[in-house]
């Protein structure tokens, strides 16, 4: 791009870390407390200001989540920082109410069969879960947003194809729901770069600005391609687990989400603002191999290291 054309990328991007929830809850081990509580400080001062840091399910079903609680707690102590967590049913909504979480994340799948296998609900029946979830959220007098994440938006180990209309049908029914606003999640790692600006491009023009956040899994290699994708179609959000940990139980074998290193690596390399050290985010990195023994570890940046040029003016020669 010649110096004077003006980048069609935002200033500045926000990487949210879920590898607390989606990267822990994949993996056999059960991470003690104050292990995490080290993660969220590290992260933190790494420059990290949203951090998914649980989920709220029974803790027979997920042992690795059962301190979710006590996490919020603590990491809203942290100033600026932007509290997450998981609800997969009303109870779990009420339980992250009481937390006083900043951000309630409902999944939803718009594959029927993994919404079923995942949520036991229809798509449609988790819409009007969520219809209840803002009403006790309203009830409460509660600030706390509720996002609407539709997984599965590119394609379900499961069914199969995913028809577009039907993730587009699903944005629309959760802000009519009142959600405040929507994601979209490649759960199983089906998405390329092209379908990811054909349905970013698609899901913008029901949503607007609502339309808040992409999430990748880097199962066949494309979670940064797909992340630079999102990026053209006016994205400025992205959930990414250190060190790219994680994956979905309905797609055995899969890698994690995109790499939180390689990604902020790549936004930064760009001229693109992620507020967050690199140094500090390598040594949370490296930490990690320590907390995580004889676990599947992913990054590309880890193994090859920042380059000499690092950080060099974008579009520098």
């Amino acid at each position: 791009m010649p110096p004077d054309c003006p980048s069609p990328h935002p200033a500045a991007a926000i990487v949210r870390e879920v590898g607390l929830r989606d990267g822990l809850q994949s993996l056999a081990m059960v991470l003690p407390t104050a292990t995490k509580l080290e993660w969220i400080d590290a992260a933190y001062a790494a420059g990290q200001r949203e951090i998914e840091v649980g989920s709220f399910v029974p803790a027979r079903l997920l042992p690795q989540l059962a301190d979710t609680g006590e996490l919020v707690a603590h990491a809203k102590r942290l100033p600026g920082l932007s509290v997450s967590v998981l609800v997969p049913n009303l109870k779990g909504a009420e339980r992250a109410l009481a937390s006083g979480a900043d951000l309630m994340l409902v999944p939803l799948s718009a594959s029927r069969a993994h919404s079923v296998a995942n949520l036991r609900k229809t798509p449609q029946e988790a819409v009007a879960m969520v219809r209840e979830m803002r009403a006790a959220r309203d009830a409460a007098g509660s600030s706390m947003l509720i996002e609407g994440g539709v997984g599965t938006a590119f394609g379900c180990t499961l069914q199969g194809a995913v028809p577009p209309g039907d993730v587009l049908r699903l944005v629309a029914d959760l802000l009519e729901a009142g959600a405040d606003r929507v994601s979209l999640a490649d759960t199983v790692g089906y998405a390329d770069p092209a379908a990811v600006r054909r349905l970013f491009g698609q899901a913008r023009r029901i949503a607007g600005d609502r339309l808040c956040c992409a999430h990748f899994h880097d199962t066949r290699g494309l979670g940064l391609a797909n992340a630079l994708a999102a990026l053209d179609s006016g994205v400025a959000r992205f959930d990414a687990c250190l060190a790219g940990i994680g994956g979905c139980p309905h797609a055995p074998g899969a890698s994690g989400n995109v790499s939180t290193e390689d990604l902020v690596f790549m936004l930064e390399s760009m001229g693109i603002g992620t507020g967050v050290d690199m140094a500090r985010l390598l040594a949370l990195r490296e930490a990690a191999v320590r907390w995580l023994p004889d676990q599947p570890l992913h990054g590309a940046l880890w193994r090859a290291g920042l380059p000499r040029t690092y950080p060099a003016p974008s579009g520098a020669a």
